[in-house]
């Protein structure tokens, strides 16, 4: 497989354009939604849930805009999956951050995506 033949897999157009849209302002959205559901202690499988709408509208816009295929499953499930990704990004960066510090005195951080129990004072 050569380079263009990868990059088909996911630019269904232009790559500027599958990158200012899908990964810029799409995945913006979709880490903001992922905050969100995170700030309102949904649980995780709304977070990918609601890219599936959002995943549609990007497909439309890309369609609109740019005159892409609109009825595409395979542009729609990669789309999806990079906006399910950065809502699940969003969503775990807020839900440490809310362990820390909301359960400071049981929780401490463990890296960027993970907290881990405090140990016992000796």
């Amino acid at each position: 497989m050569n380079q263009n033949e990868i990059m088909r897999l996911f630019v269904q157009d232009n790559f500027w354009v599958f990158l200012v849209l899908t990964v810029v302002i799409g995945g913006g959205a979709a880490f903001l939604a992922g905050r969100a559901l995170a700030i309102k202690w949904r649980p995780v499988w709304m977070a990918a849930a609601y890219m599936i709408p959002l995943g549609l509208a990007l497909r439309f816009f890309h369609y609109a805009l740019f005159h892409a295929k609109l009825l595409s499953l395979h542009y729609f499930l990669t789309d999806t999956a990079i906006l399910i990704a950065m809502a699940l990004l969003g969503y775990r960066l807020t839900r440490v951050k809310q362990m820390v510090r909301q359960y400071g005195w049981l929780y401490e951080r463990a890296g960027l995506l993970s907290w881990r129990e405090k140990a016992p004072a000796p």
